[in-house]
């Protein structure tokens, strides 16, 4: 058993001196395992399986091909994904022109999670899951985790399990069900269906599934790169109450300053061949930026006894460095609130959704002048315990990003570091405003929908 990468020490020079205040102790509302038990649970089925994931050069990958006509990566059966060029085009930021590799799925999966109550405790059906990207190799994922290629066998291996659930309506009732787009800057317009479905019939757990209550889930998120992030945006999804305390503005009038963002923002993206994505070259290891930056495209040879499918071989996106998703947070008359910012991303299906405070990668920001997009970092690194409510290591979908990690954190400001006016761009929010937004789809991004579950689990009570 063997992995091809960990994680890569801290964020910048600061960020890993951020340490979180105690947190309250998880409750202890039903039956089930501790949080060390689950996470020794994961830690056995990374050893109770074979899985070895190697990288390798581009000529190894098995039915994976660069087009002729566009240099574009493809799969033979014209499935699954390939990996595209784009150009962009904006008058917003310092660059006003560049061109980069982009995913392009142009299929909808599903991100989906049973529940059911035992003994007037709801439970949660979680699957230990292995993904190659993963750092750790196996996390805890959805019941269901599955694109449409996936599930309707273009693989041709084992049957999805519990996939019947979340296709037909009669098995059970939705809490959640909604569509929420993946990461813009690595896929172009790309959306899952996230589901949760509450159960009453008897039901067989299969080996790599187990009931967990939400507040295992919520003592797991506390440590690093243990909940994956399918299992975190579809977490998201649960409701959490409006408090009855209004929030600076409302719910109505977050949704049209989002829309006036989006109609001033100017960005054009088209598709451009992979081979001319000028300022990215191609090794036989590597499609990367020279210099080497922001991310490579790279291959791996996977096996995985415990997948649908024992063997194969993929492309996958490998970030260069790590990255940082936090919220500044202040309360207003003693309501908690998120400064949220308007995150344009070139993969965006609406230009921009609503994002985290801060979200860059640190390092590409040391020693330069802070715009204003990341005019809060300051403020997120130099926090105190005191004023860290959140702040935990988690890695972004292991199935197309290899290594993918970001440190995740909720921070308290003063009036001086946020003020009530913030800078354009940046709108606060509310908890349960941004979980009513949630609910729309397409509004709430999946760096912010992270730091959400972290609230809707009752990981982080504000």
């Amino acid at each position: 058993m063997s992995t091809i990468g960990t994680v890569r020490g801290g964020i910048g020079t600061r960020l890993p001196a951020l340490t979180r205040r105690p947190a309250a102790a998880p409750g202890r509302d039903g039956p089930g395992a501790s949080a060390d038990e689950i996470a020794h649970w994961l830690s056995a089925r990374v050893r109770a399986d074979r899985f070895r994931v190697e990288r390798i050069p581009f000529d190894r990958l098995r039915g994976w091909s660069f087009a002729p006509d566009t240099g574009d990566l493809v799969h033979d059966s014209g499935r699954f994904f390939s990996i595209q060029g784009v150009e962009v085009e904006t008058a917003d930021g310092p660059v006003p022109t560049w061109r980069q590799p982009i995913i392009d799925q142009p299929e909808v999966g599903i991100l989906g999670i049973i529940a059911k109550d035992f003994g007037g405790v709801r439970h949660y059906l979680m699957q230990a899951k292995m993904e190659p990207g993963n750092p750790n190799i196996v996390q805890l994922s959805p019941t269901v985790q599955a694109t449409h290629s996936n599930y309707t066998g273009v693989h041709k291996g084992a049957p999805v399990a519990y996939l019947e659930y979340f296709l037909d309506p009669s098995r059970g009732r939705p809490v959640a069900d909604v569509l929420q787009s993946e990461h813009g800057d690595w896929f172009n317009r790309k959306f899952n269906r996230n589901t949760i479905v509450l159960v009453d019939e008897e039901m067989p757990v299969a080996e790599n599934f187990r009931w967990l209550t939400l507040d295992r889930i919520a003592a797991l998120l506390h440590r690093d790169n243990l909940v994956n992030m399918d299992a975190r945006t579809v977490l998201s999804c649960l409701p959490l109450p409006v408090s009855g305390a209004s929030g600076l503005i409302s719910v109505e009038h977050i949704e049209g300053w989002l829309a006036a963002e989006r109609a001033r923002r100017s960005l054009r993206v088209r598709r451009v061949p992979l081979r001319e994505t000028g300022g990215w070259i191609r090794t036989a290891h590597a499609i990367r930026r020279v210099p080497d930056r922001h991310f490579r495209v790279v291959a791996v040879a996977v096996e995985a006894g415990s997948r649908e499918v024992a063997q194969w071989t993929q492309p996958l996106v490998e970030p260069v460095r790590l990255g940082l998703s936090a919220f500044v947070l202040r309360y207003f008359s003693g309501v908690p609130h998120l400064l949220a910012r308007a995150g344009v991303e070139v993969g965006f299906q609406e230009i921009a959704e609503l994002a985290p405070t801060v979200q860059c990668t640190p390092e590409h920001h040391r020693g330069r002048p802070r715009g204003p997009r990341h005019h809060f970092l300051d403020v997120v690194e130099n926090a105190t315990p005191s004023r860290v409510h959140y702040s935990a290591l988690h890695s972004e979908e292991g199935g197309r990003f290899l290594n993918a990690v970001s440190r995740y954190a909720i921070v308290e400001a003063d009036g001086a570091q946020a003020p009530s006016q913030p800078p354009p761009g940046y709108c606060w929010v509310t908890p349960g405003q941004l979980s009513a937004l949630v609910t729309r789809g397409g509004r709430v991004n999946v760096q912010a929908r992270t730091l959400l579950s972290a609230l809707t689990t009752r990981a982080v009570r504000l």
